[in-house]
C-alpha cells in the first residue's frame, strides 16, 4: 500500500478517538484541559442518548474505582441527578447445592460496594462533559470510513466526507472494531452458546440495596437494584431458552423467573420488554499496532457474569491517559512506542486474568459433575467463613486494590457539581 501524505486541508490532533461510549467518552474527558489536541467521533448525538423518564434495559455495576474515575472528570456528581442504584450487600448461592457468600460493605469499611447505573445515563454525561474541554472537540453523528498511515500519523475520513488527521488512532469503537480491523489486529476467543436475557422487573419485597445472584446449571441470573425499588435482571441461558422466555406471555414469564430465583424477593413482576444479546469471550492478540491503541471492548470482551466489562474498559481508558499524559511530559509524541507499550504491559494482563477468572467461573458453576458441585459448594463456604480472604477478593473487584491508575484512587469528597447547560461542540 502506497503511504498517502498528509492532506493540509484536514484537521490535525494528537489523539483521535473512535467511538463515544463509555469508554471512549472517559478516555476523552481524562485527557481534558491537557497539553494534546483530541478528537472524540460519536455514531450519536449527546441529544440521542439523554435518559428517558424509564429506566433503560442496559444498565452496569460500576466499581468504586470506576466512580473514581467518573468523579475525576467531573461528570459523577452530574451522574447522580439522574438514577444511580447504590448496593451495600451482595448475595451469591449456588443453585444445585444451596452453598453461598456473603459480601457486606460494612465488612469492608466502606460505605457501598458499587452502584447500578443506566449505560445511557453514564454515556450522556461523560460525552457532554467531554466537550466542556477546551482541547477536546466531539464530532456528533460521525463514523469512521476509512484511515490510511501517512507521514503525520494516520488519515483518516468519515462516513460523512469530513477528513481527520491524527498522531494517534484509538479503537474504543466495540467489539467489532472496526479501528482494529483496519489496524490489521486478530482476536481469540469463543462463542459461550448463551444469550444474556434483560429486563427490568417489580419484586414483592424490597431488594434492600442488594445485588442477588443464583448459579443455574445453564447459566447465573442476577437481580440488580436499582434506584426506584425495582431490579434489573441478567439471565444468562442458553440461546433456545432465552428464545423460550421472550416468547412467554407477561405471566408466564414471572412465574418461571420467580421460580428460578426461588423467590428470593417474593413474586417477581415484568414491567419492561424482554431482550437478548448472544455472550462471547473475545480477546485482541495485540492492544497496541504502528500509531493505533484498543481499549475497552475493541480489546477484549467477557461475561458479565460479575459486571466487570464495563469497570475493565473505564480502567483501561483511565490507564492509557495517564501513559500519554506522563509521555508528552516527557516530551514524547502521543505515538510513541514506549507509551504504548506501557499501556499494553499494564492492561493486558490484568485484562486476561480477569477474563480468565471470569470464564473458569462460568464453567465452574455451569457444571453437574457431582464432583464439582460439590467442591465448589465447599469452596463457597469456606471463602464466605474466611473473612480476610473474602473481604480481600471483595476489594479487588471493587477495585480497591491493585495496579490502579491515579484517577481511580482520586479521593471524590468534595467535587463541585458539573456546569449545568453544557453542549457538544460539533464541526
Amino acid at each position: 500500500m502506497n503511504t498517502p501524505r498528509p492532506d493540509a486541508a484536514a484537521a490535525l490532533y494528537d489523539v483521535l478517538i473512535i467511538g463515544g461510549g463509555v469508554v471512549g467518552s472517559t478516555l476523552a474527558c481524562a485527557l481534558g484541559d491537557g497539553p494534546l489536541s483530541v478528537a472524540l467521533v460519536e455514531r450519536g448525538t449527546l441529544d440521542g442518548c439523554r435518559p428517558g423518564p424509564e429506566h433503560d434495559l442496559r444498565v452496569s455495576a460500576i466499581t468504586p474505582a470506576s466512580r473514581n474515575v467518573f468523579a475525576a472528570v467531573g461528570a459523577w456528581d452530574a451522574m447522580t441527578g439522574w438514577r444511580v442504584g447504590p448496593y451495600t450487600d451482595m448475595h451469591v448461592w449456588d443453585g444445585a447445592g444451596g452453598a453461598s457468600i456473603h459480601f457486606d460493605c460494612t465488612e469492608l469499611g466502606e460505605p457501598e460496594l458499587g452502584w447500578i447505573v443506566e449505560n445511557r445515563i453514564v454515556q450522556h454525561e461523560l460525552l457532554g462533559r467531554a466537550g466542556e474541554f477546551e482541547n477536546v472537540t466531539v464530532l456528533e453523528s460521525a463514523e469512521l470510513a476509512r484511515a490510511e498511515i501517512n507521514d503525520v500519523g494516520f488519515s483518516v475520513a468519515l462516513e460523512d466526507g469530513r477528513l481527520l488527521q491524527t498522531r494517534l488512532l484509538v479503537g474504543a469503537d466495540g467489539a467489532r472494531s472496526r479501528v482494529r480491523r483496519l489496524a490489521g489486529i486478530d482476536t481469540v476467543g469463543w462463542d459461550y452458546d448463551q444469550h444474556g436475557l434483560v429486563c427490568t422487573v417489580d419484586t414483592e419485597f424490597p431488594h434492600a440495596s442488594t445485588a442477588w445472584q443464583r448459579f443455574l446449571s445453564t447459566g447465573p441470573l442476577a437481580f440488580l437494584p436499582l434506584s426506584d425499588g425495582r431490579c434489573s435482571i441478567v439471565w444468562s441461558t442458553t440461546p433456545e431458552a432465552a428464545a423460550r422466555l421472550q416468547a412467554l406471555d407477561a405471566g408466564a414469564f414471572e412465574s418461571e423467573l420467580t421460580d428460578a430465583f426461588e423467590a428470593q424477593l417474593g413474586r417477581v413482576g415484568l414491567v419492561s420488554p424482554r431482550v437478548a444479546f448472544p455472550l462471547r469471550l473475545q480477546h485482541a492478540r495485540h492492544y497496541i499496532g504502528p500509531r493505533v491503541v484498543l481499549l475497552g471492548d475493541a480489546a477484549h470482551t467477557i461475561h458479565p457474569l460479575a459486571g466487570q466489562g464495563v469497570n475493565l474498559g473505564v480502567m483501561d481508558a483511565a490507564c492509557l491517559a495517564e501513559c500519554l499524559l506522563d509521555g508528552a511530559a516527557r516530551g514524547r509524541a502521543p505515538d510513541s512506542i514506549v507509551t504504548l507499550r506501557r499501556y499494553e504491559r499494564w492492561r493486558k494482563g490484568q485484562n486476561m486474568l480477569m477474563q480468565a477468572t471470569m470464564d473458569a467461573f462460568k464453567r465452574l458453576f455451569g457444571s453437574e459433575l457431582m464432583p464439582l458441585r460439590l467442591a465448589r459448594n465447599l469452596g463457597l463456604r469456606l471463602a464466605d467463613n474466611a473473612v480476610p480472604v473474602k473481604n480481600a477478593l471483595a476489594r479487588r473487584a471493587m477495585g480497591l486494590s491493585g495496579d490502579l491508575p491515579a484517577s481511580a484512587r482520586y479521593a471524590s469528597a468534595g467535587i463541585a457539581s458539573v456546569r449545568p447547560g453544557r453542549r457538544v461542540r460539533s464541526e
